[in-house]
C-alpha cells in the first residue's frame, strides 16, 4: 500500500459545509484552498468583472515558467491510468524544456470528499515522487472543486492551462459549465482528456472544454502513446502558447493538431 501524499494542501469545504477529515491532515503552515465540496454557485456579472480585473493586475514574472494545473481523477477505477500518468509526466517537462520551462500544480480527488493540491513544482523527479505516494480510492467525482481551485490559482499567480484526466462525471453539469465559462473569461483553457467512452462524461467534458476555450480528446488506457502525446501538447501550450503548439503540430502526431483546432 502506498503512503498518502505529504506535500501540498487539501482543497476543502468552506465553513458551514461539513467534510470529514481523512488521515492526510494539512501540514502546519501549508495553504488551504477554500473551495466548495459541492458544485460551485454561479457568480453574478459584477463579481466576475471584479475577479477578472484582479487577475489582470497580477503580472507574470519576466521569464517565468509556464504554469499548468495537472488534475487527475484518483477514484478506484483510475489506478491503471494513474500509474500511466506517473510514468508519462516527465515527458511534459521535457517537451516544455525545448521551449522555456514549466511549473506544474498537481490536483487530485479520491474517496468521498478528499481533494488535494500540491504547490507549484518545476522538477519532474519531485512530481514523480509525490505521485508515487498516492493510491486510488473509491468515491464520486469532484470536478467542480478542481475547476474552483484553478479559478483561485488564476487570481493568485496566473495559470496558462488546466489539464484534466478522467473517465466519469457525477455532478450537476450546469454548475460545472458555469465554472468553465468563468475560466474562459480568465483565459484559462481546460483540456479535458477522457479515458474510455462514458456517455454521461463525454458531453459534459466537451462542454467544459468549449466554454473555457479549451479542447476535448479521448484516449485509451491500453494505448499509452495517446496520452503521452496529449500531455506533450499540453506542456508545449503551457510553456509557449499557441505558437509552440502550432510548431509541435507540424512535427509530431495528430494530438497537438487536434488541440489546436479546438482551442479558440
Amino acid at each position: 500500500m502506498r503512503t498518502p501524499i505529504t506535500e501540498g494542501a487539501a482543497i476543502r469545504a468552506r465553513p458551514g459545509k461539513a467534510m470529514p477529515r481523512d488521515s492526510n491532515s494539512v501540514p502546519p503552515g501549508e495553504r488551504v484552498c477554500e473551495t466548495p465540496a459541492s458544485a460551485p454557485a454561479r457568480s453574478n456579472s459584477a463579481e466576475i468583472a471584479d475577479f477578472i480585473a484582479s487577475v489582470k493586475a497580477v503580472a507574470p514574472a519576466a521569464g517565468g515558467a509556464g504554469r499548468l494545473i495537472f488534475a487527475l481523477d484518483a477514484t478506484m477505477s483510475r489506478q491503471p491510468t494513474w500509474d500511466l500518468a506517473c510514468a508519462l509526466q516527465a515527458d511534459m517537462f521535457r517537451e516544455a524544456a525545448a521551449i522555456g520551462s514549466l511549473a506544474v500544480r498537481l490536483v487530485y480527488y479520491r474517496g468521498q470528499s478528499e481533494c488535494k493540491a500540491t504547490d507549484w513544482i518545476g522538477e519532474p523527479a519531485r512530481l514523480a515522487k509525490l505521485m508515487a505516494k498516492i493510491d486510488c480510492r473509491g468515491g464520486q467525482t469532484q470536478i467542480g472543486r478542481v475547476l474552483a481551485d484553478a479559478r483561485g490559482e488564476a487570481a493568485r499567480s496566473g495559470v496558462r492551462a488546466l489539464v484534466f484526466v478522467g473517465d466519469a462525471m457525477e455532478e450537476p453539469v450546469d454548475a460545472l459549465c458555469a465554472s468553465a465559462g468563468e475560466l474562459g473569461l480568465l483565459n484559462v483553457p481546460v483540456l479535458m482528456f477522457q479515458e474510455g467512452h462514458d456517455r454521461v462524461a463525454e458531453p459534459a467534458f466537451k462542454e467544459i472544454a468549449r466554454l473555457s476555450g479549451g479542447a476535448w480528446c479521448r484516449f485509451d488506457a491500453g494505448a499509452p502513446d495517446q496520452l503521452r502525446e496529449l500531455l506533450r501538447a499540453a506542456a508545449a501550450y503551457a510553456a509557449g502558447g499557441r505558437e509552440a503548439l502550432a510548431r509541435l503540430s507540424r512535427s509530431s502526431s495528430g494530438a497537438s493538431a487536434l488541440l489546436l483546432q479546438q482551442m479558440r
